[in-house]
């Protein structure tokens, strides 16, 4: 259990050539997880606007007490609960 034979170097050499090795994949995958990061941000940052600009606009109301006269049993009960 003391050094590492040369085959466990071979291996370990092989596995950091096909890591660091040839076109920088490790610094391509990076670039593509950092522009997911990017497009998940922007997502909800357009979400948040959405949500705001549907808070900001006014709720219309109808307003039928106003526009119906009241009926004589109508008078009555608000007689009674106040």
């Amino acid at each position: 259990m003391g050094s590492f034979s040369i085959w466990h170097w071979l291996i370990v050499l092989v596995v950091v050539m096909i890591l660091f090795g040839g076109r920088g994949k490790i610094s391509s995958l990076m670039g593509d997880f950092a522009q997911g990061i990017k497009a998940f941000k922007k997502g909800m940052s357009e979400d948040e606007k959405t949500a705001e600009a549907a808070k900001s606009e006014p709720v219309k109301t109808i307003d039928t007490a106003a526009s119906t006269p009241k009926t004589e049993t109508e008078r009555r009960a608000e007689g009674v609960r106040s």
